[in-house]
């Protein structure tokens, strides 16, 4: 995970509904954020690019969707590579998965969540909301390069994975 998590002592309360949670979770990193209705948007920027979160909470459901956009758009020619590095991104991840809107060619993260409820309201813990933002970033982060060496460096998915996910040990 990144080192983004905050202190119990910077947000208050520990459970809240879901929005609000991860809008005090949001403006409490100082980042830019918007609510309109069931949906939040915030823009964060990380080491390879900015980033675009977007939560919608469907109350009826109880589920909270959780969206990572990587300001990726796949061109029509590149599709096929992407939908295979996709197959093969979304081995690897435990939480949530990478996808392609067919209409736009938009890459985005997308991971939802049952909202629990106490006394008939909907919760959600600082907990879990840190868990949904900062996995949706790390993942980002982690295989940005991976769709760029596809898009932009001529590789194959395999190459790419291989080429991105080398693990650095100790420090230098």
């Amino acid at each position: 995970m990144t080192s983004m998590m905050l202190d119990e002592a910077d947000l208050e309360p520990e459970r809240e509904a879901p929005l609000e949670m991860l809008e005090s979770y949001f403006l409490a990193h100082g980042w830019t954020c918007e609510r309109h209705d069931e949906e939040i948007t915030a823009t964060i920027k990380g080491s390879w690019t900015e980033y675009e979160l977007r939560a919608l909470f469907r109350e009826e459901d109880g589920v909270l969707q959780f969206l990572a956009f990587p300001d990726v758009k796949v061109t029509e020619d590149r599709r096929p590579a992407i939908w295979e590095t996709l197959a093969l991104v979304n081995e690897q991840l435990w939480l949530g998965h990478f996808e392609l809107w067919s209409s736009s060619g938009i890459l985005l993260y997308r991971n939802a969540t049952l909202v629990d409820s106490i006394d008939d309201e909907p919760s959600l813990s600082l907990t879990a909301a840190e868990l949904m933002i900062e996995t949706a970033i790390d993942e980002c982060e982690r295989f940005y390069p991976v769709f760029q060496f596809v898009l932009w460096g001529g590789k194959t998915p395999a190459e790419a994975i291989a080429a991105a996910m080398v693990e650095t040990h100790g420090e230098a």
